[in-house]
């Protein structure tokens, strides 16, 4: 926050002493608090932008090796040089899930697929200690959806909202998908996570993936249709309705020590907070926003006028004097990256990255990829 701060009236209203020297009727209400308007420039947007950009450009970098790197194997292929991007295991959420559970039995990190448990934990970290920001500075698919709310506004002048039982009903969808990716997770064994990571599909699971994007069928072009023109008129309809991730996501999010804050003594009741939130919760309302849908998105930060009125900040905790100090938006921009970065780098440098399957393999099972049958979760 800047040093200096302007001083405006967020609304003349005649004083009650002068009113009834005028002859004119009291106020039935208290005159509005004044503005003390930021002087400050905010960045939030433009660095979460700046991620966005760096992380989509990432995936279509690792999504270009990877259709390569499986092409060579494929009839016309060419062969090359280039080694399996492990990174592209991050669009494999059930298996990272199936490897973290692993861990918790075995104690040790398993060697198929362990890149998507590393990127499903540093995703956890970052939504643990940023409140869900993932979905909001990271996820490709989250970022498509934001310009797609976005240019749907521009085009229709407004997004829609649907009556709030319905928008209810909604939501829970996405919370019933990740239970029972969860339960069929969770009543495996660590023999038979081992035994379905080994297996032809799991082994291949990442190609199958792809394979899903090359060769679409009319059922899922049709669906991916229908999920894009809904996102173009109800904001990350996807993300909000649907997304077992992010309902995973959300639920590490409500026990993050930091949250949106607002200092109620400040704020001038516009609720421009309010009509920013893509998760359309009521900033205006409330003092701290703990919320499973809130993204750490900072769009209701960014449009409050008040000075140091609205923030993502630790919580504060009972008895706490003076009020928890706000999270720069620095230095949230460089926790998530560190956590990401840090939690990759480790992975990388402790030789629990890459999968150690021979080519050979590869040869014999890519060619045939959709044709391999599997007989339990898989992404």
């Amino acid at each position: 926050m800047g040093s200096e701060a302007q001083i405006e009236p967020a609304e003349t209203v005649a004083s009650p002493l002068a009113a009834r020297l005028e002859g004119e009727p009291t106020p039935s209400s208290k005159a509005k608090k004044k503005l003390v308007r930021r002087s400050d420039r905010d960045y939030s947007q433009a660095a979460r932008r700046s991620f966005q950009a760096a992380f989509l450009l990432l995936n279509i970098w690792l999504g270009s090796i990877f259709y390569f790197w499986v092409r060579q194997f494929e009839p016309g292929g060419a062969s090359t040089s280039m080694r399996r991007p492990a990174g592209v295991e991050g669009w494999l959420p059930i298996a990272g899930l199936m490897n973290l559970r692993y861990v918790f039995l075995e104690r040790h990190v398993p060697r198929l697929h362990p890149a998507g448990m590393f990127l499903l934990v540093s995703f956890l970290a970052i939504s643990f200690l940023f409140h869900k920001a993932f979905c909001s500075w990271l996820c490709p698919v989250g970022t498509i959806s934001e310009y797609l709310w976005r240019a749907g506004r521009k085009l229709f002048g407004r997004n829609f909202h649907f009556p709030r039982w319905l928008d209810l009903a909604l939501r829970s969808l996405k919370y019933l998908l990740l239970s029972f990716f969860v339960f069929a997770v969770m009543s495996m064994g660590a023999g038979e996570i081992s035994a379905f990571m080994s297996s032809p599909y799991g082994l291949i699971a990442d190609v199958r993936m792809l394979n899903f994007f090359r060769h679409l069928g009319e059922t899922a072009a049709i669906v991916l249709a229908i999920l894009g023109v809904a996102s173009l008129f109800v904001q990350n309809f996807w993300c909000r309705y649907l997304c077992p991730y992010g309902a995973l996501l959300g639920l590490t999010a409500l026990a993050s020590p930091t949250g949106i804050r607002r200092n109620a003594e400040s704020c001038i009741d516009c609720a421009k907070c309010a009509k920013a939130c893509p998760s359309a919760l009521p900033v205006d309302k409330l003092v701290t926003i703990k919320s499973a849908e809130c993204t750490g998105c900072l769009e209701c930060v960014a449009v409050c006028p008040a000075n140091e009125t609205l923030s993502i900040a630790l919580a504060k905790l009972p008895g706490m004097v003076p009020q928890p100090r706000p999270v720069p938006v620095w230095a949230m921009a460089a926790g998530i990256a560190i956590l990401f970065f840090g939690i990759v780098g480790f992975a990388k440098t402790s030789g629990c990255w890459d999968s150690p399957v021979p080519n050979a393999i590869y040869q014999e099972l890519v060619p045939h990829a959709d044709e391999v049958q599997h007989a339990g979760p898989a992404d």
